[in-house]
């Protein structure tokens, strides 16, 4: 082999492994993001929930109705006068976060 291709043979198999050092970087890269969505998404999950679970124990007559309905009677509710006086954020009761 020539000269020049003694040179350029180490800098070819430095390139090769820094392309692969980022392909592998990319997919973990992807793999962690990944990892974020499915947490993001089970929170939410466990969330709705959570909160349907309140809805139904506080308003039974919701059990049976559906999404439509439901969102019918909140709207219902948030245009009552009295749903203007509740604060934001009501103090945390005993037993909840």
């Amino acid at each position: 082999m020539d000269e020049g291709g003694q040179l350029l043979r180490p800098l070819d198999e430095e390139q090769n492994r820094l392309e692969k050092e980022i392909r592998q970087l990319e997919n973990r890269q992807k793999i962690l993001l990944n990892k974020k969505t499915n947490a993001e998404r089970k929170e939410r999950t466990h969330r709705l929930i959570e909160r349907g679970a309140i809805l139904e124990s506080v308003f039974p007559a919701t059990v049976p109705m559906t999404g439509e309905e439901v969102k019918a009677f909140l709207l219902a509710l948030s245009h009552l006068p009295e749903a203007r006086e509740l604060p934001p954020k009501p103090p945390n009761a005993e037993g909840t976060r």
